[in-house]
């Protein structure tokens, strides 16, 4: 028995032994394997600095200035990228991309855009200014009676020359329902009382048309609660002539009107008139003064 236990404890021990030289053998081998691989790899990772200093020389001294000039282009841009603010560009170069445009750049242009838009409104002031004059150089001032027609300048105008010896075109052809009568009183029917009467009341038709009297200027265009609409002319030489009862006035304050011309139509007749019935009011006064305007008809 004893034999068998140192036996198969001898076994053991060998094979333990046997086994323990086995494992040492391979890690052993495994090392060396494992070291011949890392000293080649070494080999390939030895930087050899002479070398590349002597390359480094050699590169740029064979570089031409083409290649340099385009890498160093490449950096400005890159520079130039990194400086870029577009909400500079947006607010600065109305929104037109100019990555080399300064700030002062940019303000002094948009100065000088301001001063040329300055000068072109300046420009269209002045031709308005120029167009609304007349040929001989005065400018031309719309009536102030709201019909919006333009007046003559006074310098087209021909002289206003009437004088005591001239003689007027009839304003409407009708009977004379009042006359002219400044020195007595006369009797107005609507009214149903004697009074003055600076003027002579033609009978006419609503409608019929009026013409001037002569040549002159317009004064004014008024509405008076007895004659109604009215119109008062400068003829010149002192005189001056009013037209009242009127509808559809042709002319405006400072228009020139000829002799003969149609200045309105016949309205109805106001309520101070209606028992005369429709009627043309025609006065007449020279330097304020009331007129017999049949010393000068025609």
């Amino acid at each position: 028995m004893r034999r068998r236990r140192r036996r198969s404890f001898s076994k053991e021990r060998f094979l333990m032994i046997a086994s323990s030289v086995l494992v040492l053998g391979s890690l052993t081998a495994t090392g060396l394997w494992l070291g011949r691989d890392n000293g080649r790899q070494d080999e390939g990772y030895v930087v050899d600095l002479s070398a590349i200093e002597n390359n480094t020389a050699t590169g740029f001294a064979q570089e031409d200035d083409t290649q340099l000039t385009q890498k160093i282009a490449g950096e400005a841009s890159l520079a130039d990228d990194l400086d870029y603010d577009p909400y500079f560009q947006e607010t600065n170069s109305k929104k037109v991309e100019n990555p080399h445009q300064s700030e002062s750049d940019s303000m002094s242009e948009g100065a000088e855009e301001a001063r040329e838009e300055k000068k072109e409104e300046e420009k269209v002031e002045e031709e308005k200014k120029e167009a609304s004059k007349s040929p001989s150089g005065e400018e031309i001032k719309e009536d102030e009676g709201g019909e919006g027609t333009p007046a003559l300048s006074t310098a087209m105008q021909p002289a206003l020359t009437f004088s005591d010896s001239d003689t007027l075109l009839w304003p409407i052809v009708g009977n004379i329902l009042v006359n002219y009568s400044m020195d007595k009183t006369v009797y107005f029917s609507t009214l149903q009382q004697y009074k003055y009467n600076p003027a002579i009341i033609i009978q006419a038709n609503e409608g019929d048309l009026i013409t001037s009297a002569s040549a002159g200027k317009v004064k004014s265009v008024f509405q008076d609660p007895q004659i109604g609409h009215a119109v008062t002319m400068e003829l010149g030489g002192g005189y001056e002539a009013t037209y009242g009862q009127l509808a559809n006035i042709l002319v405006s304050e400072g228009s020139y009107v000829s002799a003969g011309d149609i200045i309105a139509e016949v309205a109805s007749p106001t309520k101070y008139f209606s028992v005369e019935g429709t009627n043309v009011y025609f006065k007449l006064t020279k330097d304020g003064e009331p007129v017999n305007p049949m010393m000068k008809l025609n």
